[in-house]
């Protein structure tokens, strides 16, 4: 039996800094779904769109968003994921949560702030990488601005997809789609982002360019400029055990430690 991962990715505009109304939007959305999936990812910041308003606007991992999450899943049957903006022990954390079907979390602190729009002022970055394990596949998520650092995505955890959140402003929209293409070509592995569109209280305008990407660097799903839309896609391990056979590139990888 062939081991498949039928992933949701889901590209939308978000209410600024509105939790209760984005988690509504998305909940329609993931309700109205008419394939039976097991991964649904949904973008960066995803109750608030990007805001260094943590104060204001963070949860906790009791709260009303993460319990959501949790809620979807088991009722979906499908991992739930996205970040949001989490605070623990006094700190604030753009955090990547996973949430299992069987009631289960893990999650994953964005490593890379965005000091050009003063995220590190804010935010605690974190210091651990995720990879964690769905119906066969080995999945590391990272956030948005991680995507631009080659050197903390590398595969040297023998994953199979890297999945990317994102709310990458529509002026650098090109790399974006350039960066993605080469994560997935460097590490022979999947790569998932899922970024948001339109514009946030800030006046930055977003384009989205979602997309899902082979082994190979190929684009096997893109979504339109300024498109509000859920798409699936299906990942397949043996693509990926095929290509690894073929192209043993990653056996010519280098080791290394990342230390802080």
């Amino acid at each position: 039996m062939k081991q498949q991962l039928n992933t949701v990715l889901m590209q939308s505009s978000l209410v600024w800094e509105d939790a209760a109304k984005n988690r509504k939007y998305f909940e329609e959305k993931i309700d109205a779904l008419d394939t039976q999936a097991d991964l649904v990812v949904l973008p960066e910041m995803f109750t608030t769109g990007f805001t260094n308003n943590a104060v204001q606007h963070a949860e906790t991992m009791q709260g009303e968003s993460v319990g959501w999450m949790l809620r979807k899943a088991a009722e979906r049957k499908a991992v739930i994921t996205g970040s949001l903006i989490i605070r623990e022990h006094g700190k604030f954390y753009n955090r990547f949560v996973v949430a299992f079907p069987d009631g289960n979390l893990q999650y994953y602190d964005k490593r890379h702030l965005f000091s050009y729009a003063g995220e590190d002022t804010i935010y605690t970055a974190g210091s651990k990488q995720l990879v964690f394990e769905y119906k066969g596949f080995r999945i590391m998520p990272l956030i948005c601005y991680d995507l631009r650092f080659p050197v903390w995505s590398r595969n040297v955890f023998d994953y199979d997809v890297l999945i990317y959140v994102a709310n990458w402003p529509a002026q650098r929209i090109k790399a974006w789609d350039r960066l993605l293409k080469a994560r997935g070509i460097e590490n022979l592995s999947y790569v998932i982002g899922v970024n948001r569109v339109g514009k946030d209280a800030n006046g930055l305008q977003y384009s989205g360019h979602s997309a899902a990407i082979d082994p190979l660097g190929e684009v096997i799903l893109q979504f339109k400029d300024n498109q509000e839309a859920e798409k699936s896609v299906i990942l397949d391990k043996e693509t990926i055990l095929e290509t690894r056979q073929k192209l043993g590139f990653l056996n010519d990888r280098d080791t290394f430690r990342i230390q802080f």
